[in-house]
C-alpha cells in the first residue's frame, strides 16, 4: 500500500575505511568497537561544517556479534567516537552483506524522510572473534561441552537442516566451480589479477581519498596484498576444502580485520555537511538462493537492482563484486554475458584487499562512490554473495 510520501533523493556525501588488516596482523590488537568508532569519528571530522548532533542515526553491520562487538556495536561506536549521546545506533546482521545492508537501511530511512543525515557502515575483527560454548541442556551436565570458533562459518548448526545446505563455504565455492566448469588455472589467474590491480591502485594513490589509518598502528595499506605473487606461486598451493579440488588459500579471500563508514544524506543534510556528493543512491535488491550455492547469490540481486534503477550492464563504469572466492566471482560473471569484465573490481578485490565480513559491503559501496566521483559521471554497482544463500546489490549514480 502506498504511503503517499514521495521518496527523497539520497546521496553518499563521503566514505572512509581503515586499511584492511590480516588475521593476527597489525589490527589484531584493536577491539572491533574501537575500529568502528575510528571510522565514525574520521567521517565526522572530514565534514567540520556538520554539527554531529544533527546525525539522526548510525547503522553498522557486523557478522559476528559474539565478542567485544556485542551489545550493539553501532551504539558503542557512537559513544566511543565522542558523538553526542543523543545520536542513536543500530547494528544489523546479514552476514557477509551486513555492511551493505546497513547502507541500504540508512538509504531507506533518508529516502522516506525518517532521517536527513545518517552514518552507515560495518566492522569486523576476525582476529578477535571469540570461542563460544553453548549452555548445557541439563543443570548438572557430565562430560564436556563442544567449543566453537566464531571466526568464520556456521556453528551450532540445527540438525534439521539438510546436510547439503550446511557444507563449508569453501565446498560451496567448489560446487560453483563444478557447475560452471571453472578450472583451477582460471581461479588462480583471477586471484593474481586481483593482487596486481590492488597493488597498482595503491602505488598510484587511488585509495588515498578513502583510507584512514588507525591510531596506534603502523598499518597504512591493506595488509594481505601480495605484490610479488605469481601464477607459479599460486599453483603450488594445495586445495583446502576437497581432495583434488580447485579452491586454495591463494584463490580465496583471507580472514581480516577492518571497518568502513559512509555519510548518507538528503538535500538538506548535504547542505549541512558543506560537501559535494560522491554519488547518489539509485536502487537496491536482495535475493535468496539455496544455501550451498550461496556464491551465485548476487546474480539475481544484481539483475533486479539494475532493473529497478532503469540501467543495464552496458551503463556500468565500475562494479565492485566481492571476491569471497575466485570460483564464486567467476561463476557470477559467467551468468552475466552482457557485462564487460573490465569494469569489475578495477582497483582489486577481496582476494587481495581482504574480506572483514561485516565491513566488506560498506567498503564496496564506498569504493564505488569514490570511483564515480573520480570519473565524474556514470553508474556503479556494489554486490556481495552471502553465506546461507543470499545476494545483495546497490546501484549508485553520478
Amino acid at each position: 500500500m502506498s504511503t503517499g510520501v514521495a521518496a527523497r533523493d539520497v546521496y553518499i556525501a563521503d566514505a572512509v575505511r581503515t586499511p584492511v588488516g590480516k588475521y593476527g596482523g597489525a589490527l589484531a590488537g584493536v577491539r572491533p568497537d574501537d575500529l568502528a568508532a575510528h571510522v565514525v569519528r574520521a567521517l565526522v571530522d572530514r565534514s567540520p561544517q556538520l554539527d554531529p548532533a544533527r546525525i539522526d542515526d548510525v547503522v553498522l553491520g557486523n557478522a559476528n556479534g559474539a565478542g567485544e562487538e556485542n551489545r550493539d556495536v553501532a551504539r558503542m561506536a557512537v559513544l566511543l567516537a565522542g558523538l553526542p549521546v543523543t545520536v542513536p545506533g543500530s547494528t544489523v546482521n546479514r552476514l557477509c552483506g551486513s555492511g551493505l545492508e546497513a547502507v541500504i537501511q540508512a538509504y531507506r530511512a533518508v529516502a522516506l524522510g525518517d532521517a536527513s543525515i545518517a552514518i552507515a557502515g560495518g566492522v569486523e575483527s576476525m582476529s578477535r572473534a571469540p570461542w563460544v560454548v553453548p549452555k548445557p541442556e541439563r543443570a548438572f551436565p557430565t562430560g564436556h561441552q563442544e567449543m566453537y570458533s566464531t571466526t568464520l562459518g556456521w556453528r551450532m548448526t540445527n540438525p534439521r537442516m539438510p546436510k547439503e545446505w550446511t557444507v563449508s563455504l569453501g565446498e560451496g565455492a567448489e560446487l560453483v566451480a563444478d557447475r560452471h566448469r571453472i578450472t583451477r588455472q582460471a581461479q588462480d589467474a583471477f586471484a593474481l589479477a586481483s593482487h596486481e590491480k590492488a597493488s597498482r591502485a595503491w602505488k598510484d594513490g587511488l585509495y588515498a581519498p578513502e583510507v584512514v589509518p588507525v591510531d596506534g598502528t603502523d598499518l597504512v595499506r591493506d595488509e594481505t596484498i601480495r605484490d610479488a605473487t605469481s601464477l607459479e606461486a599460486l599453483a603450488k598451493l594445495k586445495p583446502v576444502f576437497r581432495e583434488g579440488g580447485t579452491v586454495t588459500a591463494g584463490n580465496a579471500s583471507p580472514l581480516n580485520d577492518g571497518a568502513a563508514a559512509l555519510l548518507i544524506v538528503d538535500e538538506a543534510g548535504l547542505a549541512a555537511t558543506g560537501r559535494e556528493p560522491l554519488a547518489r543512491i539509485s536502487a537496491s535488491a536482495v535475493t535468496g538462493i539455496e544455501p550451498h550455492l550461496f556464491g551465485l547469490g548476487p546474480v539475481e540481486a544484481v539483475e533486479r537492482a539494475l532493473q529497478r534503477s532503469g540501467r543495464r550492464f552496458a551503463d556500468l563504469v565500475t562494479f565492485e563484486l566481492n571476491e569471497a572466492f575466485a570460483a564464486q566471482a567467476l561463476g557470477c560473471l559467467a551468468e552475466w554475458p552482457d557485462l564487460d569484465p573490465a569494469v569489475v573490481n578495477p582497483r582489486g578485490g577481496a582476494i587481495a584487499i581482504g574480506h572483514p565480513l561485516g565491513a566488506s559491503g560498506a567498503r564496496l559501496a564506498g569504493a564505488v562512490a569514490h570511483q564515480l566521483a573520480a570519473a565524474g559521471s556514470g553508474t556503479g554497482l556494489a554486490a556481495l554473495c552471502i553465506g546461507v544463500g543470499q545476494g545483495l546489490a546497490l546501484v549508485l549514480e553520478r
